[in-house]
């Protein structure tokens, strides 16, 4: 008999329904093991291609540092070698200076001399631009050398081999090899042939005379000032000069400024296109003289006839 303190029995497929649930368990079990196991694969594929390509860079490096080296024994075998290439034609410099090295990011002096200028205003315009820049001796040589042009440098090229060591050398060599091209010396007393041309501004004739001051290198306040007023045209500001004498050249060029302003508003003034009136529109133009006696005669014209008709009807 069935005791009533148990509880319902089971149906008949409830052992076969624990059993599929336990065989789901271990089929998705498999399954997660068979997914770790394609990671696992996975990742020793992934390992080993970055060994190969570790492989690969370290390989690269080691080929990169052999053709530095190459490169850096290279370039030490060329700094071993002479700084200046075999003479190939005469040069006057010598040895020394040949092997002074010149940076490529050194600026030379952008001034030519071909044979005809002053030798004087050369060496000052290179002197200049060379304190600008610096340099050595040797440097100084071979950038003047660069200056050369023409039949100056075929002066240069027949001096003797090595025969030039300094700069100073070479200056006083080009000076003595042109002496017949510098401009005479100036005198104080050229002042006063410098005259203001007809139509000449004050301001022009103001800077040609300070130009010629600044060459004369003068400090003679007083010539400077009589040579001015001798100079300058007749005009209000030459009267000024006349009636209030100045004592300094600097004091000229502080009065001149007034009336350099005047001068030019007077030449703007005078260069401008003046405007012609306009008419009015309803407004009736006179007649000439000659217009008005061309009209007239028609209508005396026109009256002899019928005058004439008038005697012969009568």
């Amino acid at each position: 008999m069935r005791n009533p303190r148990q509880g319902p029995v089971a149906p008949n497929g409830g052992k076969s329904l624990t059993l599929q649930q336990v065989m789901e368990t271990m089929e998705a079990l498999q399954e997660k093991v068979v997914a770790s196991r394609a990671n696992q694969e996975r990742l020793q594929d992934d390992l080993a291609m970055s060994r190969e390509t570790n492989e690969e860079l370290r390989l690269s490096n080691e080929e990169l540092h052999r053709v530095l080296q190459n490169q850096a024994s290279t370039r030490e075998e060329g700094d071993r070698e002479p700084a200046t290439p075999p003479r190939e034609f005469p040069m006057p410099f010598s040895q020394e200076i040949m092997d002074a090295m010149i940076s490529t990011t050194f600026v030379g002096p952008k001034v030519t001399f071909a044979g005809t200028e002053d030798p004087e205003a050369h060496l000052t315009v290179f002197h200049t631009q060379m304190m600008l820049v610096g340099g050595s001796d040797a440097v100084r040589c071979k950038l003047f050398m660069s200056t050369l042009v023409g039949t100056a440098m075929d002066w240069f090229i027949s001096l003797l081999d090595g025969h030039v060591t300094s700069f100073p050398q070479l200056t006083k060599l080009f000076k003595v090899q042109y002496i017949a091209n510098r401009a005479p010396p100036p005198v104080s007393y050229d002042l006063f042939d410098i005259r203001q041309y007809q139509g000449e501004s004050l301001k022009e004739f103001l800077h040609r005379f300070g130009a010629q001051v600044v060459r004369l290198n003068t400090t003679d306040e007083t010539m400077m000032v009589h040579a001015f007023r001798k100079g300058i045209v007749p005009g209000p500001f030459s009267e000024s000069l006349i009636r209030n004498c100045p004592k300094t050249f600097v004091e000229i060029k502080r009065r001149a400024v007034a009336y350099i302003a005047a001068e030019g508003e007077v030449n703007e003034k005078l260069t401008c296109v003046v405007p012609t009136r306009p008419r009015a529109a309803g407004r009736p133009q006179p007649l000439r003289v000659h217009e008005a006696t061309q009209r007239r005669r028609p209508d005396k014209a026109a009256a002899l006839p019928a005058k004439k008709a008038s005697n012969q009807g009568a």
